[in-house]
């Protein structure tokens, strides 16, 4: 087994974000194609749940997607989304949740696996939050290894069905760039994206 993450550094940095989004903001746009911030908001939303259901085995194959749908952003997003995050990493602290197979999304894999990939999805879309709302983001070193070894993992051949959906295509980084912005360009990410002006 891989050694246990803690996505409490992740998570916290997220909920930190909440607090300096303004409602003018809500509608604009993020580094996702075709999401707006409300849609983006409404995504972590519905991961956080995802992925904390997971850990603790209380969905099933049948699982759906999260959204990612402003027009089904919850009004109260800016209390439930910090205390959603929350659960998420505190249900990843309990150590049977890194035993055997789990389900988010629809799609079934190893616990610990998963576990990455739920990092993978709050840091990722962490940035994408701060970038499109003019905020400062902080990853930190753990974290950052674990994406990149994740979107690089993406980019091997044979992988072209999991990025399919997931990432778009891969922006050029060079290879000295900080480990974060590595992951970023893998997963399809430009590092100095910033708001259409």
């Amino acid at each position: 087994m891989t050694a246990k993450l803690d996505l409490h550094p992740a998570t916290r940095e997220v909920a930190r974000l909440v607090g300096g989004i303004s409602d003018a903001q809500l509608d604009g746009p993020t580094p996702c194609t075709e999401t707006s911030v409300a849609g983006l908001l409404d995504h972590l939303m519905g991961l956080a749940t995802a992925f904390r259901d997971a850990a603790t085995k209380s969905n099933g194959p049948d699982s759906g997607q999260a959204s990612a749908d402003a027009a089904n952003l919850d009004p109260g997003w800016r209390e439930i989304l910090p205390g959603r995050l929350d659960e998420l990493a505190d249900a990843w602290e309990d150590p049977d949740a890194w035993d055997g197979m789990t389900w988010a999304g629809g799609v079934e894999m190893p616990a610990e696996v998963m576990a990455s990939v739920a990092l993978d999805e709050v840091v990722l879309h962490g940035w994408d939050l701060a970038r499109a709302t003019g905020q400062r983001f902080e990853v930190d070193l753990v974290s950052a290894q674990v994406v990149l070894e994740f979107t690089a993992a993406s980019f091997e051949p044979g992988q072209e069905a999991m990025r399919e959906g997931i990432f778009g295509p891969v922006v050029e980084v060079p290879e000295d760039a900080p480990v974060f912005d590595r992951a970023l360009g893998f997963s399809g990410r430009d590092p100095g994206w910033t708001p259409p002006a």
